[in-house]
This record gives C-alpha cells, sequence and structure tokens, in this order.
C-alpha cells in the first residue's frame, strides 16, 4: 500500500508500505527492483535524474542499496525511502551535519524495527520540507537562482570565512537557515572550509563555493555518485593548479544550475 502525501514541482514523496525482502545477493530480483527505482526515482526528481542520467542513476541506487543495508534496511519500502533521501539531502545524508535527525533516527536500530525508523524519517522529512522547501519547492528554486548569483561573485563575502559564511547562508535560503540552526551550519562550513585548505583553495570565492556545493548537495558532495563531476574535477591529475582546479569546479557547477533549473521550467506542477 503507497500512500501519496507530498506532491511538488518535480519531486514526488511517497512512503510504500511493503515488507518485502529484497534480495541483496543480486540476482533477478535486485536487478528488478534497480530498474522499478531507475523508473521511481525519474518521475519522483525529474530534474535531478535528467540531469544524472540513467547509467549514474543507477550507480547511485546500487550505492544507496548498499548504504541503506548498513543501517538495516533491507525491507522495499524503507530500501526506497532512502534512495529518495539521496536525492532530496545527497548521497551521504545518513552522516550530514545538516540534518542530525535522520542519523538520530537511523541509529536507534537496536530498538525499533526498520518499518518504524522509515516512518519517523518520512514524518521527519514531510515536515523539513514544508518549512524548507515549500510548496511546488517555490524555497528551494529561489535559493538556487541566489546561488548562481553568488557564484559568480569575486568575494562573496565579508568577514570571518565562518560568520560570513553564515550571514550568506542566510541570506541564500533563509528557510533553510533558520530550519538548521547555527551550530550544524557551522559544523557544514568547517568541514568544507577545511577541504578547500587540502586542495589549495586560497581564494574567498573558491571557499565560498564549496560550502555552497555542501548545503546544495550535501556534505559528501566529493564522492557523491550522484554527482560525479565534482569527483572528476577534484580527482582530476592533469589540472595541477589548485585555482584552476577552483575554476572549473566553479563553471561546471554553474552548467550544472543551470541545466537543473532548466529542467524544473520544463516539468511544471501535476
Amino acid at each position: 500500500m503507497s500512500g501519496r502525501t507530498d506532491h511538488h514541482q518535480g519531486t514526488l514523496l511517497v512512503l510504500v508500505i511493503r515488507d518485502a525482502q529484497i534480495d541483496m545477493l543480486g540476482g533477478h530480483a535486485l536487478a528488478a527492483f534497480e530498474s522499478e527505482m531507475v523508473a521511481h526515482l525519474t518521475e519522483f526528481s525529474p530534474p535531478l535524474a535528467k540531469a544524472a542520467g540513467e547509467p549514474q542513476l543507477r550507480q547511485a541506487i546500487r550505492f544507496g542499496i548498499r548504504h541503506a543495508a548498513e543501517h538495516g534496511f533491507d525491507q522495499h519500502g524503507p530500501v526506497r525511502l532512502y534512495l529518495e533521501l539521496m536525492l532530496l539531502f545527497g548521497s551521504y545524508f545518513d552522516t550530514d551535519p545538516q540534518y542530525p535527525w535522520v542519523a538520530e533516527i537511523l541509529s536507534s536500530a537496536a530498538a525499533q524495527p526498520q518499518m518504524q525508523r522509515a516512518m519517523l524519517l518520512y514524518e521527519k522529512t514531510l515536515d523539513y520540507r514544508q518549512h524548507v522547501a515549500g510548496a511546488d519547492d517555490v524555497y528551494t528554486l529561489h535559493a538556487l537562482r541566489n546561488v548562481q548569483a553568488l557564484a559568480r561573485l569575486a568575494e562573496p563575502f565579508s568577514g570571518s570565512p565562518i560568520d560570513g559564511m553564515l550571514q550568506e547562508i542566510g541570506k541564500l535560503y533563509p528557510q533553510k537557515a533558520a530550519y538548521v540552526g547555527r551550530e550544524p551550519l557551522e559544523t557544514l562550513i568547517r568541514e568544507a572550509l577545511e577541504r578547500g585548505r587540502v586542495l589549495g583553495f586560497s581564494t574567498r570565492r573558491h571557499a565560498a563555493l564549496l560550502v555552497i556545493l555542501a548545503l546544495a548537495f550535501g556534505h559528501g558532495f566529493a564522492s557523491d555518485p550522484l554527482y560525479p563531476w565534482i569527483a572528476r574535477t577534484l580527482d582530476d591529475q592533469t589540472i595541477t593548479d589548485p585555482t584552476a582546479r577552483a575554476d572549473r569546479l566553479t563553471r561546471r557547477a554553474l552548467t550544472w544550475l543551470d541545466r537543473v533549473l532548466a529542467n524544473y521550467e520544463e516539468a511544471p506542477p501535476a
């Protein structure tokens, strides 16, 4: 039995109450589930699915099935929800400081069965999307357009990196800043800035880019199977200059945002 309770432009959040166990060892059942999820996730988020393409979407589904199993999710409904949350929050949403409630719910495996934990995740996600995404994703789309503008600025923030980026996030996406809160966002910013230090990104613009990627795509953006262009750029051994690497990453991020926003415009609300 499925319940359709949240319908947005390009995003359909559904919790399917099915206790059929997925054969994690492979075979026809797992292959059929993967193909079923390709079709479902393409309906769930047409802009993201179209931008990623089916081969990459399949890789992300396999990644998600493995990681869901690590949290004790091996039934149809909970695994399907896990995959949906990857598209909403990034493939590493289970450890993302932006969503501490996810880790709290998933870590209660010993006390609660998977279907109960899936229901808690589902209900919390609906609350999050009501406050942060808005009807027909209006807040999210506005934030993505703000990100486009910020990524093109030479000096995207003033003051200290932490305070400066907190202030910019409040402007970019006030609904998310209010819902998530200062402490989780500080943690996210520190993670991104440390990654920039390791990569040799030395300008404010490039530091801000990594924070934006973490905010938009999740803190695991650098290895997220939904966004392989990020890992390809960061790992490209032919690029030896950190500034050149950061500039290429900026261009690719803007290209991706342009494509996703265009795909949203092609998918009117149902």
